[in-house]
């Protein structure tokens, strides 16, 4: 998996773990819905700022969101 395919993955996952819908998430972050599903679909890549504010926004650092997820075995 590339970076931009882990960063949509986490982001969606810890979005819905949080309870966020897109609508909502989009909301805090001062960004259109349909921005942040263009990055939820690997459409577009945040800027470094927006990165952070993804961050900010889910109580996480952004290390956790561009970090592959290992698998259990």
């Amino acid at each position: 998996m590339d970076l931009k395919e882990t960063l949509s993955t986490n982001l969606r996952r810890i979005r819905n773990e949080t309870g966020r819908t897109q609508e909502e998430m989009a909301h805090i972050l001062g960004i259109s819905s349909r921005y942040l599903g263009s990055i939820e679909r690997t459409k577009v890549s945040p800027s470094v700022t927006l990165l952070g504010k993804f961050a900010d926004a889910l109580g996480i650092s952004a290390c956790d969101l561009i970090s592959a997820v290992k698998s259990k075995r």
